[in-house]
């Protein structure tokens, strides 16, 4: 039955490729889930460099609303996840999955040799899900992530202020 719910779950969002428009929709879910959000204009700056891709989730009820999106750069067959948000009304739903999926797909057919990413280590949602896909830790950086005690992310929710570590995450693809 849970699986049968699974599968209704996945069926309400649709992923598309990211465009210049969907800046500020990527700005105001960048904020639910990071202490420190990157602008719309960030956002439009990376977008604008050629290697640079990534996937955006609509609702397919409530007009399009964006549910999600994941960010990711290729160069010379290595690319980097760069960021992936899943909203706080889209969360365990299997959109972070699919947003992922989505990149691996792509690089896969492009022909990228390895991705790389890199996961705050109090974000043990993430982890499972890139452990899932078959990423594995190769390195950490101490002290990466700012982490904001009560703040409702992944970082800081539960974690003392402070500096919490990035660990280095990566798939080899060939």
């Amino acid at each position: 039955m849970r699986r049968l719910l699974n599968l209704i779950r996945k069926a309400e969002y649709s992923i598309h490729p990211l465009t210049g428009a969907d800046c500020t929709a990527m700005a105001q879910l960048h904020v639910e889930g990071f202490s420190r959000p990157w602008s719309d204009g960030e956002f439009h700056a990376l977008l604008s460099q050629g290697p640079v891709f990534g996937f955006i989730a609509r609702r397919q009820r409530a007009s399009g609303r964006p549910a999600g999106f994941i960010l990711a750069r290729l160069a010379a067959g290595e690319a980097e996840i760069l960021t992936v948000v899943t909203g706080r009304h889209a969360r365990r739903s299997g959109l972070g999955h699919r947003l992922v999926a989505a990149v691996l797909r792509h690089l896969h057919h492009v022909r990228a040799e390895t991705v790389f990413l890199e996961v705050d280590e109090a974000n043990a949602a993430a982890i499972a899900l890139y452990k899932g896909f078959g990423f594995l830790e190769v390195a950490r950086r101490p002290a990466y992530y700012d982490t904001h005690a009560g703040k409702d992310t992944p970082a800081g929710k539960g974690t003392p202020a402070g500096k919490s570590a990035a660990l280095v995450m990566r798939l080899d693809l060939k």
